[in-house]
């Protein structure tokens, strides 16, 4: 029987350890079968580190959420609150002084509390050095369901109190009522503000600019 087997018709004949000889010579070069896998991983490891410096998890887009405290929500709504209450106070100064009818001082001081609140956070951010268009988004993400909560709790409250709206800025149960209604605004809206931050949410945008108030 001959030993030389002659290989099939059309099959290139393969030299003895050849093909041993090939894999162990691709094994002994540098970087290697393997160097394809070093490769990816280290894109992997690029990718993660480039999360890192945005604030992100890798594969997790937005803002990752961050342990929530109570001291840190109610600087949050202390924050919303200032600038509720400077907008609510504008709103019935100018309101009275214009003679308007209740309602519309109420619609008035909500919309100024809105800008006041707003213009607050924008003012923080833009001393990051951040655009006057990202900083109205910001603002916009941070303080809109704070504010929002806010106003109708102390709005509510407002109302609610007999007189309180008809007493005018010269009364003491206008003042009275008013520093009733923001103080209910503020314990009642702390938990949502937490709830918020806990999740990514709210005043937690705020920690990539300045470590949020």
């Amino acid at each position: 029987m001959d030993e030389h087997r002659q290989p099939p018709q059309g099959v290139p004949a393969v030299p003895p350890g050849h093909d041993h000889a090939g894999r162990d010579a691709e094994r002994a070069a540098p970087g290697g079968e393997h160097a394809g896998h070093a490769g990816h991983g280290g894109e992997r490891a690029h990718a993660g580190e480039h999360a890192a410096h945005q604030g992100e998890r890798p594969g997790a887009p937005g803002h990752p959420p961050v342990a929530a405290t109570w001291g840190m929500a109610a600087q949050a709504t202390l924050h919303c609150l200032t600038g509720c209450a400077v907008g609510e106070v504008a709103g019935m100064i100018i309101g009275t002084a214009a003679g308007l009818h209740n309602a519309a001082s109420v619609v008035l001081s909500i919309a100024l509390a809105f800008v006041f609140g707003y213009a607050f956070t924008m003012r923080g951010v833009l001393r990051a050095g951040v655009g006057l268009r990202a900083a109205l988004k910001v603002a916009l993400a941070a303080d809109t369901v704070s504010i929002a909560v806010m106003e109708v709790l102390d709005n509510v409250v407002m109302v609610t109190v007999p007189g309180a709206m008809d007493a005018g800025l010269g009364s003491p149960l206008f003042w009275g009522s008013l520093a009733g209604s923001l103080a209910v605004a503020f314990v009642l809206t702390t938990p949502v503000n937490r709830w918020l931050i806990g999740r990514g949410k709210g005043h937690a945008v705020l920690h990539a600019y300045h470590g949020g108030h």
